[in-house]
């Protein structure tokens, strides 16, 4: 069954008094445990998809459905990673990991065990009795990501995870993304203003129009992932140097540039 489903969606806001389209008939299908990222002009109406499926807002026509269940509201079965690290200051590493499970009644010793599960997941070994404030902002984002991980979500939404970080630390957190990945795959939309970070973490990168947002095309990077032998490559460097790489990149890149215009 497909993970994350929207099916014919619309979606206006209404701003001085006028009804303003964002999405127009959005129509795109996430596979169970496939990474699909979304990329678009400014103001396109990606956040927007994400919103929607996270349940925050709801479609004006059409409809979002996740693991076969329609969209009404926010729910367990979805997790959300922001820009903004959104922890909070007053509580650890281990606090902040496992907030989630205690608002689900888990027992403790439930508790600790996914949360120390996760910890060794995300390479937070070490860690545990830190406060954000003592923390890089790589190693922040990775307890934002465990805090989503830790509660088995069927489906992981990505608004923009990496784009508060340094590039170094962002790279870094890329490639740490595709190891957890492997070891612990999940349903991801990721939105990203990044074309280069699209094609190296997602299965298929769904190109959007500008405003009102719809599906421009779908480009599948899995296949040309398999085909040219990305996973044996263990640094982005290494990836992004690939003529395969620059082709896919390429292509997309054109197909934004042709979107370029003003964002309504």
């Amino acid at each position: 069954m497909s993970a994350i489903v929207f099916e014919g969606v619309h979606k206006s806001f209404q701003r001085e008094g006028k009804w303003l389209p964002a999405l127009e008939d959005v129509s795109l299908t996430v596979a169970d445990k496939e990474v699909v990222a979304l990329v678009g002009p400014s103001g396109c109406g990606k956040t927007t998809c994400l919103r929607l499926a996270a349940g925050f807002d709801a479609p004006s026509s059409g409809r979002v459905m996740v693991g076969g269940r329609v969209v009404t509201s926010p729910g367990p079965d979805r997790a959300v990673v922001f820009q903004q690290f959104a922890l909070f200051p007053w509580k650890s590493v281990v606090g902040n990991i496992e907030f989630g499970l205690r608002n689900k009644g888990l027992a403790t010793d439930v508790r600790l065990d996914r949360v120390a599960r996760v910890i060794k997941l995300m390479g937070l070994e070490g860690y545990e009795t830190a406060f954000p404030h003592q923390l890089s902002g790589g190693m922040q984002q990775r307890v934002a990501i465990a805090r989503a991980y830790v509660l088995d979500p069927d489906a992981l939404l990505m608004d923009e995870p990496f784009g508060a970080l340094d590039a170094q630390t962002r790279v870094i957190m890329q490639e740490e993304l595709v190891r957890i990945a492997r070891v612990n795959p999940r349903t991801v939309l990721f939105i990203t203003h990044a074309v280069d970070e699209a094609v190296y973490l997602a299965d298929r990168v769904a190109v959007m129009t500008r405003r009102p947002g719809r599906i421009k095309e779908v480009v599948d990077v899995r296949s040309v992932r398999a085909a040219e032998g990305w996973n044996d490559l263990e640094r982005i460097e290494e990836v992004m140097d690939l003529a395969s790489f620059v082709h896919v990149r390429t292509h997309i890149w054109r197909s934004l540039r042709d979107e370029k215009g003003s964002a309504n």
